[in-house]
């Protein structure tokens, strides 16, 4: 049978229920709908419905799930399946959602206890073929494969491929109807089929394609000549025999339903709607929206603030339905320029040597104007084998590098045309790099980021099996993968258009789905005035990257090794004998096994756990030993982490250090640096503060750092509108004297330093919504003391308490909460039990408050340099932790710079927040003076 896309009524489709659920599961990213329950499986499984339905147009349809794990098998052999693992505790309450979908669907979906849906299936399809029909079993488990004949088939809907006779003899080295015997001979190690040892699908298909069958073959083991073979044969023959029971489908399971009642229709349209909203399932709305009376997502424009084009109506054709184009003349780049210019979009992606935007070089540029007309422009390949003079093998005919930037200048700066990019970030550098700064720009990342936040992945893979269904090239696939990995400017022509012009398609299909729901759900301003005007900021960060001394690092790492040598050399003396200091397993035995010391935990391995938690309890109580291997191994990591990896960093054409901020990754809306990681370097240590002595400025020129002063503190105080530390801040008052004073009665001058201590703990700790226990560890004090201290602290600032419960309902109702300019914060597992929920409501508590933080300090970078250049001033932005920024600025503009720099992080948002936010500053020739 050939696929089909007209109505016969000859043709039922059963679909795999259970079997789609956990390869959905797993293939897809993690997804919770609007409750907060996780729903990925079920996204994969509603998209695998509306493709079957749209695509074949099935007649007759039924969805067939496992009833329960135990059935007749099990009564067979015992140990039937007992071997798999528990069911993953998110994919749980999934399973009534994807019978809720089914049914939304106006779906037949059937089961049956004491047997499986394979068993199901099999009775269907023989009693349809019997009926004269063609069978389609949507599925590509392959112990359905027995069931292939004349008249049934498989349809695999995550590859959207058919499995007939000709592809079972791919797999199995047999035609269909030898499947079970094949099986019977290699068992099945996930469903725990014993089979029979040593022989696997490959012998057992030269077995039976010599024997005939497994009968035939177990009544003359005795003539193979392998001995092991022969024996095994004959030892496990009966066992042969019982997995040909366990894997052979049943194929006359007294059904109930009739295969007449199993009649495709439309859904109740207000039904089916209704469940796709209630699970968050936006894009699947969109694509139901022409037949169901709705706006499809394509059909709606946003309205974002600026007059830059916005996603047009359009009707997305299918992505095989595509025309890729090499551009390899200027001709036909003008020709495709000129139609930029008329749609007024161009999704663009860069082709490169390297991910490291310092290091890497232009080789292409793939672009799009419109869904589905792609093209690629080489610009930097070269031939397979390159001669030591640096000329290629063959003739590769592109346009000049030059060149093609000259002419493209003018379409990637010109205001009428939006160019779309996937992480758009990279490729604003590499055209930077040659003297152009793209504007104005959509980052369909980014868009799925502020819209979806953390629920899932924003990858351009994730986001193209999620909106579009759709497999993309793979890097590997092109370059190959290990040692034999090529860059990209060896990869052959055709297989780069592939490659590189998908991408910018697949772009622009995503930003045609994506851009319309920010005005949907009102994300406009977190995108369209934090996000993406971020963009070119962090891209110009990047570059710059910040100078660091090799010498200085070398001269801290020989120091780090030294006072390393004195700590092992005490640690041995304490021990009694010498061990490696750096093996956790060996250090479990002589804290544990040899000197006895308590609390002592084992792992799964059955080894001792030596975790930083389980030897900071013990250095807590005063054991010398461990005390000074927490300090070996934060000297350690100081070593690998910083003074070793930093020079080799070093980007030897700058001399400096270009680590990449990544703008998608965190579920409160912070930057996280990598490469190297600078928002990590330990600071509460004289040896780990000692590293920014290594970050140093050009000469003429000072390091500057200016950080928000007790931000989240101030924040809480405005969002959970708590008077009493409103005006504190207001008044300018020292709020850790102020808050002692309050909670514990008494005068301010009566306020020690210990009690200060105290009630800066709780302050800090009531923003991560602390416990009594974690608070009494981190004040030694017992656990009554402390839960005193928080009552005390609640009952004199109720407003905190009713924050906070807020923001856990709002995480329990919507699976996320929001910050003050409504950037989404997903919280994961807020509605499971146990230690995951705990943690997931210290988290609603704090995400709002840390993402605002994170708002603010976006906010500040985008104006800072606005300001500095208005100011005519020459600094430059290197830098950002979190509440920090540092800057290299000129010596004799330091004191000018700081002024500005301060006052538009004061400023940016003023007109929000009640309590006024302060930003200090430091200076000096390396980074550790300033700050």
């Amino acid at each position: 049978m050939s696929k089909d896309k007209k109505n016969n009524d000859n043709q039922l489709f059963l679909v795999d229920g259970s079997g789609f659920i956990f390869r959905a599961y797993h293939a897809l990213p993690p997804l919770t709908n609007p409750e907060g329950v996780p729903v990925g499986a079920v996204l994969g499984f509603t998209n695998m419905l509306v493709k079957l339905l749209a695509d074949y147009h099935a007649p007759r349809v039924a969805v067939i799930f496992d009833a329960a794990r135990k059935n007749f098998r099990n009564d067979i052999y015992a140990e039937y399946k007992a071997n798999r693992d528990e069911t993953p505790e998110d994919l749980i309450p999934q399973f009534p959602l994807i019978r809720q979908a089914t049914e939304a669907f106006d779906l037949p979906a059937l089961e049956m206890e004491g047997y499986e849906a394979d068993d199901l299936i099999a009775t269907y399809a023989r009693l349809a073929v019997e009926q004269g029909m063609e069978v389609t079993v949507v599925s590509s488990d392959k112990d359905l494969m027995q069931l292939v004949r004349e008249g049934v088939r498989m349809l695999d809907p995550m590859k959207n491929k058919f499995i007939g006779p000709d592809q079972v003899v791919e797999k199995f080295g047999v035609t269909p109807d030898k499947v079970v015997d094949i099986q019977s001979l290699a068992g099945d190690s996930v469903d725990n089929v014993p089979g029979v040892p040593g022989i696997g699908v490959k012998t057992a298909a030269l077995l039976i394609n010599e024997y005939g069958d497994l009968d035939t073959l177990l009544e003359r083991a005795g003539e193979i000549k392998q001995n092991k073979r022969r024996e095994n044969l004959i030892e496990f023959a009966e066992q042969a025999r019982i997995s040909r029971d366990l894997v052979r489908l049943d194929i006359n399971v007294p059904v109930t339903m009739s295969i007449d009642e199993m009649v495709a229709h439309e859904p109740n349209s207000e039904k089916l709607i209704g469940f796709l909203r209630d699970q968050g399932f936006r894009s699947v709305v969109s694509r139901l929206g022409k037949d169901y009376a709705l706006p499809t997502a394509a059909q709606v424009s946003s309205t974002p603030a600026s007059s830059e084009a916005s996603a047009q109506a359009v009707e997305l054709p299918p992505i095989a339905e595509n025309t890729y184009t090499l551009i390899q003349d200027e001709a036909t780049l003008q020709t495709w320029i000129d139609r930029a210019f008329e749609t007024g979009v161009l999704a663009i992606d860069t082709e490169t040597t390297s991910l490291t935007p310092a290091k890497a070089k232009l080789v292409g540029i793939s672009i799009a104007p419109e869904v589905g007309k792609a093209a690629y422009i080489p610009l930097g390949h070269v031939g397979e084998e390159v001669d030591l003079l640096g000329g290629s093998d063959e003739e590769i005919k592109q346009i000049d590098l030059n060149k093609a930037m000259e002419m493209l200048k003018g379409v990637l700066t010109d205001p009428s045309v939006i160019k779309i990019g996937q992480n758009i970030k990279y490729d604003w550098q590499m055209i930077a790099k040659h003297g152009i700064e793209m504007s104005p720009m959509d980052d369909t990342m980014l868009l799925s980021y502020v819209l979806d936040g953390t629920s899932h992945s924003h990858g351009m893979d994730a986001l193209a099996e999620l909106y579009l269904e759709h497999q993309t090239i793979h890097y590997e696939d092109v370059c190959g993968k290990g040692k034999n990995q090529i860059t990209f400017d060896r990869v052959q022509l055709d297989k780069a258009l592939d490659y590189a012009a998908e991408d910018a398609d697949v772009t622009l299909r995503l930003w045609h789905i994506l851009k319309p729901r920010l005005a949907q759900e009102s994300m406009v301003t977190v995108y369209e005035e934090v996000e993406r005007p971020l963009v070119p900021v962090i891209a110009r960060m990047e570059l710059e990257g910040v100078k660091v001394d090799p010498l200085r690092l070398k001269a801290l790492g020989d120091e780090f090794g030294k006072q390393m040598i004195a700590l092992e050399a005490d640690i041995y003396k304490l021990a009694g004998h010498e061990f490696n200091v750096g093996s956790p397993k060996q250090m479990g035995v002589v804290l544990f096994d040899e000197m006895g010391l308590p609390g002592g935990k084992k792992t799964k391995t059955g080894d001792w756990s030596t975790n930083a938690s389980a030897l900071e309890d013990l250095a807590a109580q005063g054991h010398e030993i461990v005390e000074k291997i927490l300090e070996w191994r934060g000297l350690s990591k100081l070593r690998s982490t910083y003074t070793n990896a930093l020079q080799e960093q070093i980007n030897p054409a700058t001399g400096r250090v270009h680590t990449s901020f990544s703008m998608a990754a965190t579920s409160t809306g912070r930057l996280s640096s990598s490469d190297p990681n600078l928002q990590n370097i330990p600071i509460r240590t004289e040896n780990g503060r000692s590293i920014r002595t290594a970050f140093v400025a050009n000469e003429g020129y000072e390091i500057l750092s200016v950080d928000y002063s007790q931000v989240e503190l101030r924040l809480i105080a405005h969002m959970a509108n708590i008077p009493a530390l409103k005006k504190a801040f207001q008044d300018g008052q020292d709020i850790h004297a102020t808050t002692a004073a309050s909670v514990f009665g008494l005068a301010l001058e009566d306020v020690t330093d210990e009690i200060r201590r105290r009630a800066k703990a709780i302050n800090f700790g009531i923003i991560y919504g602390i416990s009594a226990f974690g608070l009494a560890k981190q004040l030694h004090i017992s656990n009554g003391e402390a839960k005193q201290y928080i009552d005390a602290y609640f009952a004199k600032f109720p407003e905190l308490r009713d924050f906070m419960d807020d923001a856990k309902s709002e995480a329990k109702k919507f699976g996320y909460v929001k910050t003050i300019l409504g950037r989404k914060c997903t919280i994961q597992g807020i509605n499971e039990k146990g230690p995951r929920k705990a943690f997931a409501e210290r988290q609603a508590i704090n995400a709002p408050v840390q993402g605002t933080a994170a708002d603010i300090m976006k906010l500040a970078m985008i104006a800072v340099p606005k300001a500095l250049k208005k100011a005519n001033l020459d600094a430059c932005m290197m830098i950002q932790v979190h509440d920090e920024l540092v800057f290299e600025v000129p010596v004799s503009q330091r004191q000018e710079t700081h002024k500005i720099v301060s006052e538009v992080m004061e400023d940016v948002f003023r007109d929000k927040c009640d309590v006024p936010l302060i930003a200090e500053g430091g200076h000096g020739q390396n980074w550790a003076e300033a700050h």
